[in-house]
């Protein structure tokens, strides 16, 4: 009844729609497990966010990785501005998402021979991306700084390459340990995001608070995958319950053909049998007659 499922056409599709349905299954947790990694990002965003300030010394040092649970937490540094290590980050956008420019990067000295990033925030590139640009003056003297505290940032959590052959003073990755090394300080690992004192100009921009209200489309991704590897085998009997029904309407379809073929045959079977009674040529009328009368007509034999 089923034995077209042995043919090449459908082994094949058979065993495209086995590996189809693992597949999807796995990219859709593959997109929970990103929508987890929102939510739960922007709860430690949240928490971070609203925790009270810590002293910056509290949570780096130098050469250390800063825990993920540390992240944009708030935090201050005092110290003066060293402007000659002042370097600006390349390919950054503003607070609208769409200008393109620079991160102001300078490090503050600390009172204990120690230094840390900070992102005073976002310029515009200008026309000139060969030169440095006209960065606006960081304050004189002592200075306290707050903002949220941020990892270093490598090439392979961000996916930036392309790091040599830059301008003076200019990188593409905000990483305290190559700015230790340029600017031959011990610096605490990460950075700081400034959040205040603001600017007493227009720029830098401050760089705007993370997003922790939306959770991406991830969870409606994870769905549509799944609905997917349910959809393969159900397309799958409908496919082979209509090659079954074609199938069987053909051979209804052949059997109907080959009746008619049988009953045309006994039809005219039928005529050619009934022909030799009635065939044979025409005697003319009275002619047997005739001969039997003569037959019979024998002469009287003569009277002695």
């Amino acid at each position: 009844m089923y034995r077209f499922l042995l043919s090449r056409q459908w082994v094949i599709l058979t065993l495209v729609g086995l590996v189809l349905i693992p597949v999807m299954i796995k990219l859709g947790y593959w997109q929970f497990h990103r929508h987890e990694h929102k939510v739960a990002q922007n709860q430690l965003i949240a928490r971070s966010l609203a925790a009270d300030p810590v002293p910056v010394t509290s949570l780096t040092a130098p050469g250390r990785e800063l825990p993920r649970r540390d992240m944009w937490r708030t935090v201050s540094a005092t110290g003066t501005y060293d402007t000659a290590h002042e370097v600006v980050v390349r390919q950054r956008t503003a607070a609208d998402e769409q200008s393109i420019g620079y991160y102001v990067l300078t490090p503050l000295l600390l009172g204990n021979g120690e230094a840390v990033l900070v992102n005073r925030g976002w310029i515009s590139a200008g026309n000139d991306l060969t030169r440095f640009p006209d960065v606006p003056a960081a304050p004189r003297g002592k200075v306290t700084v707050t903002g949220r505290m941020m990892a270093d940032e490598t090439t392979a959590a961000s996916g930036i390459k392309d790091t040599k052959g830059l301008p003076a003073r200019q990188v593409m990755l905000i990483n305290s340990k190559e700015q230790a090394k340029r600017a031959g300080l011990p610096m605490l690992g990460g950075y700081i995001e400034q959040t205040g004192p603001k600017p007493s100009g227009s720029t830098p921009e401050p760089v705007p608070e993370p997003d922790h209200d939306s959770i991406g489309p991830h969870m409606a991704y994870a769905i549509q995958w799944w609905l997917f590897a349910g959809a393969v085998p159900v397309g799958w009997i409908v496919l082979v319950r209509r090659e079954r029904r074609d199938q069987v309407a053909a051979a209804a379809k052949k059997a109907e053909e080959a009746r008619e073929d049988q009953a045309a045959g006994a039809a005219g079977d039928g005529g050619r049998t009934a022909d030799p009674a009635g065939s044979g040529e025409a005697q003319p009328a009275g002619s047997g007659e005739t001969e039997a009368a003569g037959d019979d007509a024998m002469p009287a034999p003569a009277n002695p």
